[in-house]
């Protein structure tokens, strides 16, 4: 019996790229569509705003406000359904692309690499350098097509097109440095985790410069030092200024060209940095599957902690500057009070609402620690573990409890951020209704964590996605619903809509424990299966 013989594709350089394609076309078709979809949603709700003479005049004198200028971006032509779309969503879409497109770089490229499945790749005729081209080219084709559908989805919102086409391609350019900073800083540093970790301390330095810019007049020049900030200043709807884009483009090409001349400098598996041989070995929570989930998610916590923590004192800065421009136009609480948000002219009230949405990041950690132990399990780091004399229930539920553990953790440092920025502005927000707030988020978050932990145990590559599901669809879900007017049973869906106003008002404990039930069943039902599947190899 002979061996079938081993046919190789023709066209290897082709094969990768179909490769990339597939590793990114789920994710990517979702970053689209949102691409698409957020811009239309706002653009078609502007016509119901704009009739309204007391609102549309309530909404000029926003630009007066430093504090709302710093938390959502200065405001430019208001008065245009086009200027307006894009200060009301035009950053939140930019850092969605941005991130996922940045991630997604990291996990292709340092991913794979890191799991050895590059080296099959690269035993053919392609090089690291071809390859690395190959890769560059499909990831780019997501904030390229991205900025397209924002420019088609704002291209109706009046007669001036080169608004859209600015914001079209200010997305797209934003998405590409992304992408150009993740492929350098794969090639440069050994592993996964710090990569990604780096690509995201870039990206978040980047909008906190945005926000100082904004806010403080005087520092305007820092725009051009952000990916964000550039967008800022080229002005869609307003200037219409094509440099501070063209700055942005140079500076991506730039940066790609860097890593695709690092590729070639470097061995496989390896980086330009090198870590420092000889060390000492570092044995500290290497004692049990609990302590070394806490030696893993070390790292990842402190990260999350700095990000929310910076954004949570910064909401209390300003809490007192928003409350009192609310208080002093009735038009925009009222109409936030129609929406959902009662109480905005207050302290309490203004922080309900945001620490409402403080769900989201932190049911998007569960869903990214979760997607960490299940990318460990496929890329064999899990295997000697599994064969030591360990259950499988014991590896996962350790990283249950110290995922949840970060979560609150996470919670409790954006409780008390926000304190020390009110509290610093002259407010009155005591630490316990803080605490509150924030604790009141855990029911989403536990939904979080147990749709991802169900994930690993069906489907663990769609860990961060199950997982991002409750918070991030559900809040997407919550301005579908708020856009086209759809019954109030579809708004009910989210988790988000069972939330209560706390501090403003007391926590919805049927809900909330509901909802908590509900997520311990799906741990429950995701460790069960985890058990009895077999290993991912």
């Amino acid at each position: 019996m002979t061996a079938p013989a081993l046919t190789l594709p023709a066209r290897p350089g082709r094969a990768a790229a179909g490769l990339a394609t597939r590793q990114i076309r789920r994710g990517g078709a979702i970053v689209l569509l949102l691409a698409a979809g957020m811009p239309a949603l706002v653009t078609a709700t502007y016509a119901g705003l704009a009739a309204d003479p007391a609102t549309a005049a309530g909404l000029a004198n926003i630009a007066a406000n430093p504090a709302i200028r710093t938390l959502f971006g200065e405001p430019v032509a208001l008065d245009h359904a086009g200027g307006f779309t894009v200060w009301r969503v035009g950053t939140v879409l930019t850092v969605i692309v941005t991130v996922w497109v940045a991630l997604a770089t990291t996990r292709v490229l340092r991913g794979e690499e890191d799991a050895g499945r590059w080296n099959l790749l690269l035993a053919g005729r392609v090089t690291r350098r071809g390859l690395l081209l190959r890769h560059l080219a499909v990831l780019a084709a997501v904030p390229v097509a991205s900025g397209a559908a924002v420019t088609a989805a704002l291209w109706n919102a009046g007669p001036d097109p080169a608004g859209a086409i600015v914001h079209g391609a200010g997305v797209a350019s934003a998405g590409l440095f992304a992408i150009a900073v993740a492929a350098l800083a794969a090639q440069a540093l050994p592993a996964r985790s710090p990569v990604s970790g780096t690509v995201i301390a870039v990206l978040g330095a980047g909008l906190l410069l945005r926000m100082i810019g904004d806010g403080i007049a005087a520092l305007g020049p820092l725009h051009w030092l952000s990916p964000f900030g550039l967008l800022a200043l080229s002005s869609p709807y307003g200037r219409d200024d094509p440099v501070p884009l063209v700055v942005l483009f140079a500076a991506a090409l730039a940066t790609g060209a860097a890593a695709v001349v690092a590729a070639g400098r470097r061995d496989v598996g390896g980086g330009l940095t090198t870590p420092v041989a000889g060390r000492a070995p570092r044995r500290w929570l290497l004692g049990g599957p609990g302590a070394f989930a806490v030696r893993r998610a070390i790292g990842p916590v402190l990260a999350w902690t700095a990000g929310i923590g910076a954004y949570f004192l910064l909401i209390g800065l300003t809490a007192r500057s928003v409350t009192e421009f609310l208080a002093g136009n009735t038009v925009f609480s009222d109409a936030a009070a129609q929406a959902g948000f009662a109480g905005m002219h207050t302290v309490e009230g203004f922080t309900a609402s945001l620490f409402a949405l403080l769900a989201l990041p932190v049911g998007a950690f569960t869903a990214v620690r979760m997607g960490a132990f299940a990318a460990a399990e496929t890329d064999r780091r899990l295997t000697s573990l599994a064969a030591a004399p360990l259950t499988r229930t014991r590896l996962l539920t350790a990283e249950v409890a110290v995922t949840a553990g970060g979560a609150l953790i996470l919670l409790c440092v954006a409780a008390a951020a926000t304190w020390a920025g009110v509290t610093a502005v002259g407010g009155g927000l005591a630490l316990p209704a803080a605490l509150a707030g924030t604790l009141n988020t855990l029911p989403v978050v536990a939904l979080s964590c147990g749709a991802a932990v169900l994930a690993v145990g069906v489907t663990p590559r769609l860990a961060v996605l199950a997982g991002v599901a409750p918070g991030v669809g559900g809040f997407l879900l919550q301005v579908l619903a708020d856009a086209t007017g759809a019954p109030g049973w579809v708004r009910d869906v989210s988790p988000l809509a069972h939330l209560a106003p706390v501090p403003l008002t007391g926590p919805a404990w049927p809900a909330a424990l509901t909802m908590t039930a509900v997520a311990a069943c799906l741990v429950i039902a995701g460790t069960v299966r985890y058990a009895r599947r077999d290993l991912l190899l």
